[in-house]
């Protein structure tokens, strides 16, 4: 070993003694078991790289000497060319007992755990702390390359207070370690995470799985609430799972901090390589300034030309006409997106974070209910913006219309397993459908075979006659594979109380105006609204956001007065009202049983069960403490704490906006045979069509009901877009 240490520093001068005892150590522990110069460079290669920038094929030369030299220490070169030179061929003393040798191999198997791998003696093994000082280094340096990459993955926040209970772990081999190679020439985009667990607390999400993201593709993942769809966007995002090191990666989970710095920039600002580009052409233009016509001012020019020529390449001057754009898209009007971020409410700040990874356009997006924050108008241009996106996307989103429109794939979390499917949400769920139907009937088949073959064994089993077919009978069954049933996922089911039937009139709205005191822009909201509802009434509620959709579902509900005109309510009208933060004004820290016992007491615990049943809130569910439930999950106790009040007309203002598909289908079922009013305000396409008879546009200081529905709605806001 000492020739392959000096070897070794010769040909890297500049390794520190941490990575050279840990190569040393590697090349000590399994120099008997190395074949070929192949095996020393996936073992030690990436080391080497980092150490010095080589090319590849001189590193892998080093590693064939090493080899070499590993063989000369052993002493096979020398012996095997003695054997040759002396033609000594090795003679049996005596006859070897083929028997006794099996007999010996099988006494020694229980020894061996893998066929592949034995273990070894703890001598033989690298120290641990050398290890550990050498891979921490190497992490450093790692981590160092990271932080030079573009100011949309260095602004991105950290996720450690969203997977603060979540843990990933991941089987890796040499093969997945060489992706990392500095200098190696395999730069794919595609991603691959195998074999991969993923924890929050007590309780496994996924076991076991595979996910592969294809360059170029865009993936939705979709899965009913609480299986993990969110944890793993943030697994990703922190790198708590084994993707290749220069694939940038964007989170969008948290909304912009605010600062004096405008929209416009704040988009802007994430294109590190437009910023370093003005950046140096200012320098350049002042020194070239202070120098004048010297030889030094000459060569200033050059390098300003190629600043400029970068410049062009990188499409410099376009750049704030495409972050306008995507701005104006997102909802922005121009005189907006020269407002400081601190001017916009949370809302709007979490679509800026949006309009900032459009426009950095990492390696691979991560979207987690991107739909939830924008109107429709916005989401129609989202959908129409992401089906040309050029790199990887993966997105979590419950709405069917988003899920048809963009993704090329369809990603399916069941059994902690993630299932994959071409095509969009409709040919996911025609496949699926027809995939286990295939997988029930092949079991129901194996399982009329087994039992037909089982009654000729039951029938001949004392059969002298039948023994040999019996037997053989037999040993067919132990050979058929054991198929399983195909589990169907349980039905969600929603139901709201049974409300007494009221006589008209029910809700009028007469001559109503209104406008908020104190504030800058005094201007009304919206004026001389004139509308009616009963309740038969399903009535959607749709405009663009800041049009005033809330503050008329608070007018209604009496949580607002009208600063003109009156609303007229039936004395026995009890509104349920379901605001879009209901699920976040929850108390976190009891259970969903205790929630109730809090808000309406005295009523016996199977009471409370009852009600929380009726969203799909049971068994040990209603016993978990709020703040361990998923979105959608708490979505549905907030449900139940509304209805438990027996109102017999709902208000609801966003209230799919953490539903899963499945849980959406199942509102809208349960609005259709509420038998008291509706008043929805939604984004939702599916959920809208499915339920609304009544469409009321929110917009240009008016309130409206529109004839021709949202189909209508939906053509003027495509021309609008294309406008």
């Amino acid at each position: 070993m000492a020739v392959c240490g000096e070897y070794i520093r010769s040909q890297f001068p500049t390794i520190d003694d941490d990575l050279y005892q840990y190569v040393e150590g590697i090349l000590d522990s399994s120099k008997e078991d190395f074949e070929d110069g192949d095996e020393i460079y996936e073992a030690i290669g990436e080391v080497l790289h980092e150490v010095a920038d080589k090319p590849e094929n001189e590193v892998r030369k080093i590693c064939e000497k090493l080899l070499e030299m590993l063989k000369d220490a052993n002493g096979e070169k020398d012996g095997s060319n003695k054997r040759k030179k002396n033609g000594v061929n090795k003679v049996l003393n005596a006859p070897v007992h083929l028997g006794s040798m099996a007999a010996t191999l099988e006494a020694q198997v229980e020894q061996i755990k893998s066929i592949w791998v034995t273990t070894r003696d703890d001598a033989m093994k690298v120290d641990a702390k050398k290890l550990e000082k050498a891979e921490a280094k190497l992490q450093q340096k790692q981590e160092k390359r990271v932080g030079n990459e573009s100011a949309a993955n260095r602004n991105t926040p950290s996720m450690s207070q969203g997977i603060e209970t979540a843990s990933a772990s991941q089987m890796t081999s040499k093969k997945d370690s060489r992706l990392e190679t500095k200098g190696g020439s395999n730069r794919t985009q595609d991603i691959r995470i195998e074999n991969f667990d993923v924890a929050y607390g007590d309780r496994v999400l996924l076991q076991g799985a595979d996910l592969t993201l294809a360059f170029g593709r865009r993936y939705g993942l979709v899965g009913r609430n609480g299986l993990g769809k969110t944890t793993l966007l943030r697994m990703i995002s922190a790198n708590h799972l084994r993707i290749p090191s220069h694939i940038r990666v964007l989170h969008v989970e948290q909304e912009v901090a605010g600062d004096e710095t405008s929209a416009l920039e704040s988009v802007l600002g994430c294109d590190q390589e437009r910023s370093t580009l003005l950046s140096r052409e200012a320098e350049l233009q002042a020194a070239i300034e202070k120098e004048g016509s010297s030889g030094a001012g000459d060569s200033l020019g050059e390098e300003l030309a190629k600043v400029y020529e970068a410049m062009r390449l990188a499409e410099v001057d376009k750049a704030p006409a495409r972050a306008s754009a995507i701005l104006s898209g997102l909802g922005f009007s121009v005189e907006r997106q020269a407002w400081p971020t601190k001017a916009f409410s949370g809302g709007w700040r979490m679509r800026l974070a949006l309009a900032r990874a459009l426009f950095s356009k990492p390696d691979l997006l991560l979207l987690d209910e991107p739909t939830n924050m924008l109107d429709i108008k916005a989401i129609l241009w989202l959908e129409k913006y992401l089906q040309n996106w050029p790199t990887t996307l993966l997105v979590v989103s419950h709405d069917r219309n988003f899920l048809d429109t963009v993704p090329t794939d369809i990603l399916y979390l069941r059994g902690q397993k993630i299932e994959s499917y071409r095509g969009n949400y409709d040919q996911f769920s025609k496949t699926k459908t027809e995939r286990e139907r295939n997988q029930q009937r092949e079991f129901e088949a194996q399982q009329a075979k087994r039992a037909h073959v089982q009654e000729f064994i039951d029938r001949f089993r004392y059969n002298a006659n039948r023994a040999s077919s019996v037997q053989s009978k037999i040993k067919m069954l132990e050979k058929l594979p054991e198929l399983k049933p195909m589990e169907k996922e349980s039905e969600v089911t929603l139901r709201f109380p049974e409300v007494e039937s009221l006589s008209p009139p029910i809700l009028q709205l007469n001559e109503v105006s209104f406008r908020y005191e104190g504030v800058a822009d005094n201007s009304y909201i919206f004026t001389g609204v004139n509308l009616t509802a009963t309740l038969q009434s399903r009535i959607c509620i749709v405009g663009e956001n800041g049009a005033g959709k809330t503050t008329l579902l608070k007018i209604i509900t009496g949580t607002l007065s009208p600063t003109q005109g009156t609303v007229h309510v039936h004395r026995n009208l009890k509104f349920g009202y379901f605001s879009q933060h209901h699920v976040d004004q929850l108390d976190m820290r009891v259970c969903s049983v205790e929630l109730l016992q809090n808000h309406f007491p005295g009523k016996p615990v199977e009471e409370y069960r009852r009600m929380l049943g009726s969203f799909g809130v049971s068994g040990d569910l209603a016993l978990q403490t709020i703040n361990s439930l998923s979105g959608g999950q708490k979505s549905r106790v907030a449900f139940a704490l509304m209805c438990a009040a027996m109102p017999n007309f709902l208000v609801l203002d966003e209230p799919t906006n953490h539903l899963d598909i499945e849980s959406i289908e199942a509102l809208g079922k349960a609005l259709n045979a509420y038998q008291g009013g509706v008043i929805l305000v939604s984004h939702d396409e599916r959920l809208i069509r499915m339920v609304c008879k009544e469409l009321w546009v929110c917009g240009n200081g008016s309130v409206h009901c529109m004839e021709g529905g949202f189909d209508e709605y939906r053509k003027i806001i495509e021309k609008e877009l294309e406008a």
